[in-house]
């Protein structure tokens, strides 16, 4: 009974220090991690080649990026469920995607959060605590008004 414990414990722990933690990769072999982007919100946005509203957030997300990224915001967009790598990449040339984009693979969508559509975005507060999960369209007009309120 007492390892039983002890392993939920630490899978309790695990689960909870679980976005502390996390890793993305970036197409250039950039490694983030949400502690590289305390002082600043950080916008993590799971999208899709494929998904109508992921392609229809990319201009807004581009805007704030290009407006905000060197005072007090940072995306990072998360490709899923595409073929091959160079349809990612050739997708955001294609798009003038200026903000770092990551390969989606499942241990990722466990350490941020659950991913269950397309898109699914995570905004984390300076402090690198998560304060928004929206799944669905999210336009520019919401997170400025998030990024007022807080």
């Amino acid at each position: 009974m007492k390892k039983l414990f002890l392993a939920l414990l630490l899978l309790l722990t695990f689960a909870a220090n679980a976005q502390d933690n996390f890793s993305l990769t970036d197409t250039t072999g950039k490694q983030h991690h949400l502690s590289d982007y305390k002082g600043k919100w950080l916008i993590v946005n799971y999208w899709a080649t494929w998904c109508p509203p992921c392609l229809e957030e990319i201009p807004d997300f581009v805007h704030l990026y290009d407006a905000h990224k060197d005072k007090d915001l940072m995306i990072i967009g998360v490709a899923m469920e595409y073929k091959e790598p160079k349809e990612v990449t050739d997708f955001t040339s294609d798009m003038l995607i200026s903000y770092p984009i990551a390969f989606g693979k499942a241990p990722q969508n466990v350490l941020i959060g659950k991913v269950e559509a397309l898109p699914t975005t995570f905004i984390f507060n300076p402090q690198g605590e998560l304060v928004k999960t929206k799944r669905g369209l999210v336009t520019r007009k919401q997170i400025e008004s998030l990024l007022k309120d807080k």
